[in-house]
């Protein structure tokens, strides 16, 4: 059992609310590059090992700056995404481009900025080739996805026969061949068949798969893979009772394949790379907000300044997250609330059945592990404003790094006149 403890006190963040009101998202600066520097020290016995970080997670300019520095790349999956690794300075195979049902535009933008493009599926070959004045990038990669349902030992991760990503197994081999006959040289593997898992077996057990897919790929069409994208999938510990992966033994475990499967077939030079955005930046973020109303009916009720259009994963997944009502750390929880927020909706709980000390309105309750999928989900319904954003530095000082919305920026897409919103 992990010990869920914030990395922001009461009085820093009182001092945060004084003059960015809540509720805020906020990063902390030494932890996303602390973890950075933990995935790539657990992979540095791969020469061509690097994180590209999965810019939806997470797509804040000075975030990706942050992850720059520490030698990530970064995944993108849209046309605005690849605009703001550009502004960032990501550029060339610092770029992933992985897509799926993606208009011939996005590919022409993708391959101006030299990104690697992971094809999602086999059509999307003569999309590209479109994109590209008939022919293909020299590197490239493709995305496979094996059907059926991924299990580690007797437990089912997830079934990617359901997911709408990725190639078969006798598509993946009629890519290569005619990916390596249109002019590619270079080429990757990816596959994606779990999410937020809470085990060290499943890169490893991954890794297995795509490796003895590559040695297969060989056999068949000459082509030696020159990367394998493992992905993401790496979980993080929302509930105090979850253990927190131990990312240096994945990273052994991901060796012991490596070893057994492709140094002997001639592919120990593969790189292998990673597209963490989770892992990366949830543990390292979090949703500060205010308790502004109490409600005595059939159930307690603690209702906050945020809503689910601050972070829509419990509403959206029943996702749990940690809840800190800072200032009182060590208290005993033992009153039982619903933490909810303003929205026309009745799934707005941030908590169902949560047992937290006793709450005041004004106090402030920090949600843990938000920073990946939390700001980035926002939306606007019920008129609501997205928060800001505020990245804590080492130093201790804070830095805002998005303001938080205006109703002139609710209304600004709006084309119309004779109306004024005052």
């Amino acid at each position: 059992m992990s010990i869920k403890r914030p990395f922001l006190t009461l009085q820093q963040a009182e001092q945060i609310a004084a003059e960015h009101p809540t509720p805020f998202h906020i990063y902390d600066e030494a932890g996303i590059r602390k973890t950075a520097r933990a995935l790539n020290a657990a992979f540095a016995w791969n020469r061509g090992f690097k994180e590209y970080f999965a810019v939806k997670a997470t797509p804040n300019p000075v975030i990706l700056k942050i992850l720059r520095e520490e030698g990530c790349g970064a995944d993108c999956s849209s046309r605005t995404e690849l605009m703001l690794a550009k502004a960032v300075g990501f550029c060339g195979h610092e770029i992933m481009y992985s897509s799926n049902e993606t208009p011939e535009s996005e590919f022409r933008q993708a391959n101006g900025q030299g990104a690697i493009i992971n094809l999602d599926d086999i059509t999307l070959i003569d999309t590209l080739k479109d994109a590209c004045g008939g022919g293909v990038p020299e590197t490239v990669c493709c995305r496979y996805n094996p059907g059926g349902e991924f299990e580690i030992g007797n437990f089912i991760m997830d079934h990617p026969k359901d997911a709408k990503y990725g190639m078969t197994r006798p598509q993946l081999t009629e890519a290569f061949r005619i990916l390596r006959d249109v002019g590619a040289r270079r080429f990757g593997l990816h596959a994606f068949l779990a999410s937020n898992t809470l085990t060290e077996q499943y890169y490893p057990v991954l890794a297995q798969i795509l490796f003895e897919t590559a040695v297969e790929l060989k056999e068949e069409t000459g082509v030696a893979v020159s990367f394998v994208n493992l992905s993401g999938g790496i979980g993080v510990d929302y509930r105090p009772e979850d253990a927190a992966e131990n990312i240096a033994a994945i990273g052994e475990g991901v060796r012991e394949a490596f070893e057994r499967i492709l140094v002997p077939a001639g592919l120990g030079d593969t790189a292998l790379f990673a597209e963490l955005g989770r892992y990366m930046l949830a543990p390292n973020g979090a949703l500060v907000t205010r308790a502004i109303h109490e409600k005595h009916i059939y159930k307690e009720y603690i209702g906050v300044d945020a809503c689910a259009c601050d972070l829509m994963r419990p509403a959206m997944y029943g996702a749990y997250h940690h809840i800190t009502v800072l200032g009182r750390e060590n208290d005993p929880c033992d009153h039982v609330y619903d933490v909810v927020g303003g929205l026309c909706e009745n799934n707005d709980k941030f908590a169902v059945d949560r047992a937290l000390p006793k709450i005041r309105r004004g106090d402030l309750l920090y949600i843990h592990d938000t920073g990946a999928h939390g700001h980035s989900m926002g939306y606007n319904y019920n008129g609501k404003l997205r928060s800001a954003e505020i990245l804590l530095l080492e130093d201790g000082s804070t830095q805002l790094i998005r303001r938080a919305e205006t109703p002139e920026d609710y209304f600004a897409t709006l084309d119309v006149t004779g109306y004024r919103f005052e």
